[in-house]
């Protein structure tokens, strides 16, 4: 942590409930919170300075879905059959990949997963690990690399039943183990993972739910991502994804269902009622060719909706902004979504999937010091109150971050890692994507 720092004469976008924004504003934190947000002159000194003139000021954005271990398969050639649905691309790619997965690629592919969404503006991730053959122990390999790098991480093991029933409990105990440990830590904590339903059976279901009430962290299943899915609970219980989650009591304010594209409008209830949240996912949606989740009509009910990658593109600029198109591709209403909804999604909403809406997603007096700077010197048109918005949905990108503070500490500065070397990251995470390839290819 730094001490007493003033962030200075920005356009403060400061992602509260009213929108608040605030020209030529300041943030002042001390140790890891916040202390005072405004314009003018700040009631007190501080013992740094921060310069932030040609900058706009942002909460650090939430990434309220993500598998780290998905950026080992970055432009790799795989020697397969190409597959032509959702459920043959777990068959044939990711299922064989969590099967090849070590240790070794769970600390690499975290390192460099979490040093590329801190480049990009991502101060929080909610990350599940499946790697069936390196559970026990995976979560503390994980949360020792994102330590290194300097980011806030809620990490899990998701359970699954595919392969045989005790990997499921065996994962369960991971995560209880990890929960336990990382009580204390500032940056890590911990949530249960479910697979997804067409993975596990009813009993299993009912344990990680009241393991998770238990321990009071969230829980995450991921929900009629695809047809699969939705097809297996209608064949086997008579009943549709979220109707069989709601009977085994799994959706509840602490659950964060990811994806929720194949949901009917009963579902949305449910959804609603219940107080659950979704992570929404669209350009792993669309790389997957699994269709187009709701979000309009979740946004109607009411329902909390967080922005999340997938474990694809790690830029949540790019995530923004393939959000606000692709609802408006698929509705034909060019006025389904706003950017404002958008920004909302990848700030205070994906917080509040968590339950942790007090702490960030937005600069408030007492929250924590989880900041970012983008440079403006590339904007080509004016950046105002009225249109900073806009930019920040239409305009910037992750190359234009310039600095990330998290829990108070600089941890970007000039786009370019503090805590670690960029080349270090860049060295392990491809020495294990090349062990990784040769072996998926053999």
């Amino acid at each position: 942590m730094e001490g007493s720092v003033l962030i200075k004469g920005g356009l403060v976008v400061t992602c509260d409930e009213k929108g608040t924004i605030i020209p030529n504003g300041f943030v002042r934190f001390e140790g890891e919170k916040i202390v005072e947000v405004g314009s003018g002159r700040p009631a007190d000194s501080s013992e740094r300075t921060i310069d932030a003139s040609n900058c706009v000021v942002i909460p650090g954005l939430v990434t309220a879905h993500t598998h780290l271990y998905g950026i080992l398969l970055r432009g790799a050639n795989l020697s397969i059959e190409p597959p032509i649905d959702f459920a043959q691309i777990l068959q044939r790619v990711w299922w064989p990949v969590d099967a090849a997965l070590t240790l070794k690629d769970a600390n690499a592919s975290a390192l460099s997963a979490s040093a590329d969404m801190l480049r990009n503006g991502s101060t929080f991730f909610a990350d599940t690990y499946s790697g069936p053959n390196s559970i026990e122990g995976s979560l503390d390999t994980i949360a020792e690399a994102t330590r290194k790098v300097g980011i806030r991480a809620m990490l899990a093991f998701e359970l699954t039943e595919r392969n045989e029933a005790g990997e499921a409990n065996r994962g369960l105990k991971e995560n209880i183990r990890f929960a336990n440990k990382c009580k204390k830590d500032p940056l890590t904590s911990a949530m249960m993972s479910v697979h997804a339903s067409f993975t596990v059976g009813d009993e299993i279901v009912i344990k990680a739910v009241a393991t998770a009430k238990g321990l009071n962290m969230p829980i995450t299943v991921h929900t009629s991502e695809g047809l699969v899915d939705l097809y297996h609970n209608l064949e086997k219980y008579g009943e549709r994804t979220v109707e069989r989650l709601d009977r085994v009591g799994l959706l509840g304010p602490r659950t964060v269902l990811a994806h929720c594209v194949h949901v009917d409008e009963h579902e949305l209830d449910l959804i609603a009622a219940s107080g659950s949240s979704v992570a929404h996912n669209p350009m792993s949606n669309m790389l997957n060719g699994v269709g187009t989740a709701p979000v309009p009509k979740m946004l109607e009910r009411g329902i909390p909706v967080g922005l999340g990658n997938d474990g694809w593109i790690y830029d949540p600029f790019e995530n923004m902004r393939c959000a606000l198109t692709v609802h408006r591709l698929a509705t034909g209403n060019p006025s389904i979504i706003g950017a404002e909804e958008i920004l909302r999604m990848a700030t205070l909403e994906g917080a509040t999937c968590y339950g942790l809406e007090h702490e960030i997603g937005s600069i408030e007096s007492d929250k924590l010091a989880d900041i970012v700077l983008l440079d403006t010197t590339r904007v080509p048109t004016p950046l105002t109150s009225d249109s900073v918005v806009g930019h920040l949905v239409n305009t910037f990108s992750g190359r234009d971050v310039k600095s990330v503070f998290v829990h108070g500490e600089k941890v970007v500065d000039d786009g370019r890692l503090v805590k670690i070397s960029d080349e270090e990251v860049s060295k392990k995470s491809s020495e294990s994507a090349k062990r990784l390839w040769s072996k998926l290819n053999e």
